[in-house]
């Protein structure tokens, strides 16, 4: 972690919206308001302070500034205590005072932008870390994490706790603070200018307004949850729709897609309504309240200005300064109900930082250092869910420098091995060796860097071809990633696309065809140079005539390096050192191919059951029955056993 990501967050789980939750996020986001490794951004912290109560002193001026105007303009002559004699008159004409009290409400603009220039680098840097913090820390959790989660909902959570963070750190001190300094001030000025009725009124006020605007905005909690809810809801349902564009088309869904979104808009619809009408409701009460309070004081006034002990002034002056006092009472009203609706959406943001990785590096984990690269399993067991075992005693060796096969039918544990090696997920049983080091007691960085991977549905960023190239390795020059797109046979390609290596390649890779993003996967891989090579059903999506073209790409980086294959067609692995049949998490068979085959068994069975599917799709093809390329070379299997089984269809028994 960065320096962005030291403050302590551990106890984030407990934030809630009730319960005292207001004081424990700003407890918890203290840290970044007043971040210890900053002093620039503490000392805009005091000025903004200072700027806060110099614009409340000229705030409170105000008021008085349009009694004395008004006082003038009526006659009495009063002027400010502060006037000399010979200065009286002067100073307590009526241009003089309005004068004096357009610029004391300037001072009050100016200040009070100026605290709010200040205070916004201190804002925007907290926002920056605590954003930067989830956004790390998402990617330090698990793969069963986000394979529960949805990505939609998820940047979700983001987004809004991003804007959460916002705003409760610019309304603690730009206007929760600033606000409650106003009361005090106003307090005192009632008390002392007037007598103690006023304050007594006041405070009355604002007991209540605060008290109501309380209770109603807990009533308002559980409607403001519900709406984050469906609005989460519907955005997941939405960016998962898109993802899947082309299956929606496929299938003619669009008016079911529609309608599945129109069912979460709807709830967010309602929800939605409920949250507008019941800050009407909030609203309505707050100037009810207000404006008994203003009423009560103002009538206190023209009693006294009837029996003479006030002045005309004096009854605008409290109308002054009870609007002006309504300004911020309102801002307290609006702070703590934004504050305790950003508590909300900053639940479950909290909740995810404090949620713990389940794959973590042991205390004075040292980087692998891979020798030879030889891999070793080593009684493995392992299983997602405690009641259902996926790999039970598995053991085996890849040997520096070689390649073994795994295959076997679906579900038998093929690539849950792989995400064992990456170390996604920890073995229950056993161990897993490089080079006779666990790979839990080395970090997960260097373990990874270790291995290159070409998975069986490569997924690319919305970038350029060069960005995703360069992925495998980051400080690459521009002719070395040219050189490993080359190796992997997708360099002419590229040059022939109008914007060459600065071609976008759309959402996920989308605009290039499975051949094509797979040769960017085996480029990928062949920049970042690893000693390990994983090849997780590579070729098992692409068709005969692409697959033998990738698999001399394959072929072609894996040599001299340690290679796992996860094979679906088996026709990929037939010169791996050792094919290993995986069935409900044992290995059944072990050997080369011919060994294999000469055996009878499981690899034989799947193998001819493949062979005579591509026959059959042959046979179609022929006729015209079949649209899809044929392979014309179907593989010759020296002392292959006859398949008893009738022609297949289809590949699936082997996957």
């Amino acid at each position: 972690m960065r320096e962005y990501a030291t403050a302590p967050l551990g106890s984030a789980r407990h934030v809630r919206a009730d319960g005292g939750a207001l004081f424990s996020t700003l407890w918890h986001l203290w840290p970044y308001i007043w971040p210890a490794d900053r002093r620039d951004l503490k000392a805009r912290v005091l000025f903004a302070t200072v700027l806060i109560f110099a614009a409340k002193l000229a705030t409170v001026a105000v008021p008085f500034t349009f009694k004395w105007a008004t006082d003038a303009l009526a006659g009495h002559g009063t002027a400010p205590v502060w006037a000399n004699h010979w200065l009286a008159w002067a100073v307590a004409t009526p241009v003089m005072m309005t004068l004096a009290y357009g610029g004391m409400r300037i001072l009050m603009g100016v200040l009070t932008q100026w605290r709010d220039g200040i205070f916004a680098k201190v804002a925007m840097n907290a926002v920056r870390r605590l954003a930067l913090l989830t956004f790390e820390h998402m990617h330090l959790l698990s793969l069963r994490f986000h394979l529960e989660r949805k990505t939609g909902g998820l940047t979700r959570v983001l987004e809004r706790g991003r804007n959460a963070i916002e705003t409760i750190v610019r309304m603690l001190l730009l206007q929760l603070l600033p606000t409650i300094v106003e009361v005090f001030l106003v307090g005192w000025v009632l008390l002392f200018h007037f007598d103690w009725r006023y304050l007594v009124v006041i405070l009355l006020t604002v007991a209540l307004y605060v008290g109501f605007t309380f209770y109603a905005t807990e009533w308002r909690i559980g409607i403001r949850r519900k709406m984050n809810e469906s609005d989460t809801d519907a955005n997941a349902k939405a960016i998962d729709s898109l993802l899947n564009y082309e299956t929606v088309k496929y299938f003619s869904a669009e008016e079911r897609e529609a309608k599945r979104y129109d069912r979460s808009m709807a709830r967010y619809e309602d929800a939605s309504v409920r949250a507008y009408t019941s800050l009407a409701i909030l609203n309505a009460g707050q100037a009810i309240v207000f404006t008994i309070g203003l009423a009560a004081a103002m009538v206190l006034c023209a009693i006294g200005t009837e029996n003479g002990t006030n002045t005309v002034g004096d009854f605008v002056m409290i109308n002054a300064m009870m609007i002006q006092l309504y300004q911020p009472l309102n801002f307290m009203g609006l702070v703590y109900r934004e504050i305790k609706q950003a508590v909300i959406d900053i639940e479950l943001m909290f909740s995810i930082l404090s949620r713990k990785p389940e794959i973590k590096d042991i205390p004075g984990a040292k980087p692998l250092k891979v020798r030879t690269g030889t891999i070793r399993f080593d009684n493995v067991f392992f299983a997602y869910e405690p009641e259902r075992t996926i790999l039970k005693g598995l053991g085996f060796e890849v040997a520096a420098g070689r390649t073994v096969a795994i295959v076997g039918p679906s579900g038998a544990g093929k690539s849950t091995i792989s995400r064992l090696l990456f170390r996604f997920y920890d073995v229950t049983g056993g161990r897993i060796l490089i080079d006779g080091e666990d790979i839990r007691d080395v970090t997960q960085t260097s373990l990874r860097a270790a291995i290159g991977m070409v998975p069986q549905d490569t997924v690319l960023f919305n970038d350029t071809i060069r960005y995703n190239i360069r992925y495998g390795r980051w400080d690459a020059t521009d002719a070395e990633v040219e050189e490993a797109a080359r190796l992997a046979q997708i360099d002419g390609f590229i040059r022939l696309a109008p914007r060459g290596y600065e071609t976008e390649v759309g959402e996920r890779g989308l605009k290039l065809s499975g051949g094509e993003k797979q040769r960017v996967a085996i480029a990928r891989t062949i920049l970042k140079a690893p000693p390990i090579l994983l090849l997780d059903e590579a070729t098992s999506a692409l068709d005969s005539h692409t697959e033998r073209d990738i698999q001399d790409a394959l072929d072609r980086v894996s040599k001299n390096r340690t290679t796992l294959v996860i094979a679906h067609r088996l026709s990929t692995i037939v010169g791996a050192d050792e094919i290993l049949v995986l069935d409900h998490g044992v290995i059944v068979e072990r050997g080369t191919h011919r060994e294999l085959l000469a055996r009878g068994g499981l690899y034989a069975s799947m193998w001819n059951r493949q062979r005579e599917a591509q026959m059959a799709r042959e046979i179609l093809a022929e006729v015209g029955e079949d649209t899809a390329a044929p392979n014309r070379n179907p593989p010759e299997v020296p002392d292959a056993p006859k398949a008893d089984e009738e022609l297949l269809p289809a590949v699936d028994a082997a996957e």
